[in-house]
Formats: structure tokens, sequence, C-alpha cells
């Protein structure tokens, strides 16, 4: 079998950001790379929850909305994948409506959405306080983050 794009990537090398992970078509996949992979330990399960129902809430109900795809954690629990169309969403206003979310996701106060039995597979897993943390400092990270460095570094 052929090694998929993202086994290609040197995790060795991956700091902290926002990364162009794949292009199909007018679909983006955006890697957004909260931990450094094997060096700083894995968002824990409760956080990584709460942090993908208010983003996926927030970009949902955004003006940019026609244009959002998905949003999910990765398996490794280092980050998440951000899906957008090309032609809706400019990397511009991708990488503008992500620090966005993150902000949203500092600030948020109140009910997390989507967390009931009937809302939620998993709906007693989540940790508001946590995803709050994440939330801050991915805020501040995306501070550096611009369309020149959406490029994996080499």
């Amino acid at each position: 079998m052929e090694k998929i794009a993202s086994f290609t990537i040197d995790h060795t090398k991956l700091p902290k950001g926002m990364y162009i992970s794949r292009v199909d078509g007018d679909v983006v996949t955006y890697d957004i790379r909260c931990r450094r992979p094997n060096v700083e330990p894995v968002i824990e399960n409760s956080p990584i929850h709460t942090v993908e129902h208010l983003f996926a809430t927030f970009v949902r109900n955004s003006p940019l909305s026609d244009g959002v795809i998905y949003f999910g954690p990765m398996g490794c629990r280092t980050g998440f994948y951000f899906l957008v169309r090309s032609g809706v969403i400019s990397h511009e206003q991708a990488i503008a409506l992500t620090k966005q979310a993150f902000d949203f996701i500092a600030s948020y106060e109140g009910e997390v959405p989507g967390v009931s039995a009937k809302e939620c597979g998993n709906y007693r897993e989540h940790d508001l306080e946590g995803a709050k943390r994440e939330g801050a400092m991915m805020a501040e990270v995306m501070e550096s983050v611009s369309v020149q460095t959406l490029e994996y570094p080499a």
C-alpha cells in the first residue's frame, strides 16, 4: 500500500501552528497542530471533545459557514483537522476564522452546545475549563500564523 500524505510529514520537526495538510479539488484540509508531536503531552479526551463542540459550533454559525466542511480531532490527539471549500474561504479567512474560534473558546461561558445524551455520543466526557485553556493557548499560537507559514517545515 502507498503511504498516505500525512505520514510523509516529519513529525519530529512540527511545531504548533496551522498548516495546509492537503488540497483535494476545492477542499482544503488544514492541520491545526496544538502540541509538538511526540514531545508534549497530548490533549486529554475531555477538553479535546469540548474544543470540537465549541469550534464546530462557532464556525458553522459564522458568515463563512457555507464554506465549512468539517472540524474534528486527530487520532493522535495533538491537534485538529479543519476542512473548508477553497472557493468560499481563502487561506487568509481560514486563518482569521480559526483565530476567532480559539478566542471564542478561550472566553466561552455557559452550557457547551450539543452536550446531552440525545445530541452527543459521549456527552459525559467534556471539560470546559480545559477547553478554555486550549483555546487561549492556540489563540496565542495563531497570532504568528500567516499565509506564508501555512507550509509544513522542511
